[in-house]
């Protein structure tokens, strides 16, 4: 008596029409990418491409070597740069605070109500960058550094306020029940219960910020909102490139200490 024959499926990681489907999905992508660099390219000449690395080797030629003579005057726009980004900071973190304890589920007075407005507030901040808000802010209030100081500050309330709302709605509700527990008020509530836990987060948070906004506040003087950018538009127009050099080399060296500075500090309180 013949046994019965006993007949294997061989497995696939993806079914014939799962595997058509993915191929399909990437035909469409690639298809996408082509049309898009089409849009992106119809008004590209490509003589100016194919001569662009002739003319940076020209441009680098004659960048090199810096102005040193020119850093004496660089001192003081560094100066106001530097006080650009520190003033506009501090306004977008005071700013930041109630607007990151609106938006943060646990300590909204309304879900419904309040907490949406203080999201669109972070959002817009976060959706314009602060050249633009420079921009802007040069026509509204006039060219200088108040208007780099404001449109730093405007900037910065979206960042702070979105890291800040998060760690607020991760913090441990077993410590603010208990303090609540006790009777305390709602300004004893937050000094002893939210405060402890916010405060590494928060001081953190600031000294990222003060970081990233030493870089953006270095370009606000080509839009008149003061700075060291301003030496570097002036420079441009009339091509003076050893200065150029000079002060690219300038900005580099503060970003670079700014950072060290930055995760120092960061380190020691977090």
């Amino acid at each position: 008596m013949n046994e019965p024959q006993h007949y294997s499926q061989l497995w696939q990681w993806r079914t014939p029409r799962v595997q058509l489907l993915l191929w399909a999905g990437w035909l469409a992508l690639v298809a996408l990418f082509v049309w898009c660099w089409q849009v992106m390219t119809q008004d590209t000449i490509w003589a100016f491409v194919l001569d662009a690395p002739a003319q940076a080797a020209d441009i680098g030629s004659r960048m090199v070597p810096p102005r040193w003579g020119y850093l004496p005057e660089l001192m003081a726009p560094l100066w106001d740069t530097l006080n650009i980004a520190t003033l506009g900071t501090l306004g977008g973190v005071i700013m930041a605070v109630p607007v990151a304890f609106l938006a943060a589920r646990n300590t909204t007075p309304s879900v419904a109500l309040v907490r949406p407005v203080a999201l669109f507030i972070i959002v817009t901040s976060r959706s314009i960058n602060s050249l633009i808000w420079a921009l802007l802010l040069v026509a509204v209030i006039g060219p200088g550094l108040l208007a780099g100081i404001v449109a730093i500050a405007l900037r910065s309330i979206g960042f702070v306020a979105k890291l800040l709302y998060e760690a607020i709605e991760e913090t441990d509700a077993r410590q603010i029940e208990a303090i609540a527990a006790t009777g305390a008020g709602r300004a004893q509530v937050l000094n002893y219960a939210y405060l402890p836990q916010l405060l590494p987060a928060f001081c953190g948070i600031s000294v990222f910020r003060w970081d990233i906004n030493i870089r953006e506040s270095t370009i606000l003087g080509l839009v008149g909102a003061g700075g060291i950018g301003l030496k570097l538009q002036a420079s441009l127009n009339v091509l003076a490139w050893p200065q150029v050099t000079m002060i690219l080399l300038l900005i580099l060296g503060t970003v670079v200490i700014s950072e060290w500075v930055s995760a120092r500090i960061r380190r020691a309180i977090i």
